[in-house]
């Protein structure tokens, strides 16, 4: 690999599994010295035990303040600086179920997760990476932030606000030498589909004109390079990588 993470310090979220496990291990393959995070502490430090490189699994709840705070702190204790942060923690639809059946307590669990943690975590961070001279952000969107699903509302509305809130930060922080960008992967080849209905999965496949799934590696090498000094003026971007369902 290019080395271009190199004493570089990233943060990644959510990676004890699918898209975040796989950024994990793409970016400390690149030389990135990697704080892991995630709630599932058996999940990540089994994920953390199959990397190689500079890598500490931290136990971090993205919906929680104070699980933040202390997660970053002991970031910046081990090694200074945050340089890169993959805002990948995220969670799925709680039901199918049209937007006026929906129970408050699913749409507050996706919302809590999905919009506030992204927020949270670089509310965080910022602060950091404006001391140091800058840094880069990659907020995990998804093709739901371009187009609506039957029966998923809640996620919908938290994936097309990471859009906006992608775009928001890329515009406040453009002078400070911080980017902010947002990948959007469609159909993934992660745990999320693992007890799914095969019969859904074809379905969800079939929809794209190359009618495969995009897998983990895809997106984290596309996160790499948004997130690396080869993309010094890409801020404020959405990048789909959908199969070509978007296009279709």
């Amino acid at each position: 690999m290019t080395g271009r993470f190199a004493g570089k310090v990233a943060v990644i979220t959510g990676a004890a599994a699918g898209i975040g496990k796989a950024c994990m291990i793409r970016l400390a393959s690149e030389g990135a010295q990697i704080a892991a995070l995630d709630r599932d502490v058996a999940k990540l430090t089994a994920a953390v035990a199959e990397a190689m490189g500079d890598i500490v699994a931290i136990a971090c709840d993205v919906s929680e303040p104070d699980s933040i705070d202390a997660a970053v702190a002991e970031v910046i204790a081990r090694w200074g600086a945050i340089h890169v942060l993959v805002n990948n923690a995220g969670i799925g639809n709680p039901a199918r179920l049209r937007l006026h059946e929906q129970p408050i307590e699913n749409w507050d669990k996706v919302i809590s997760v999905n919009v506030r943690g992204m927020f949270l975590m670089q509310r965080a961070i910022i602060p950091h990476m404006l001391r140091q001279g800058g840094g880069s952000i990659v907020n995990m969107a998804s093709i739901g932030s371009y187009r609506a699903t039957a029966m998923s509302s809640p996620y919908i509305t938290s994936k097309g606000a990471a859009l906006m809130m992608t775009r928001a930060a890329a515009v406040d922080y453009a002078k400070d030498n911080i980017r902010v960008n947002a990948v959007c992967p469609g159909t993934t080849n992660t745990d999320i589909l693992a007890g799914k209905p095969q019969e859904m999965i074809d379905m969800l496949v079939s929809r794209s004109p190359q009618g495969e799934l995009v897998e983990p590696e895809e997106v984290a090498a596309l996160v790499a390079f948004l997130a690396s000094d080869e993309a010094p003026h890409i801020t404020g971007g959405s990048y789909l990588i959908d199969a070509g369902r978007s296009a279709s």
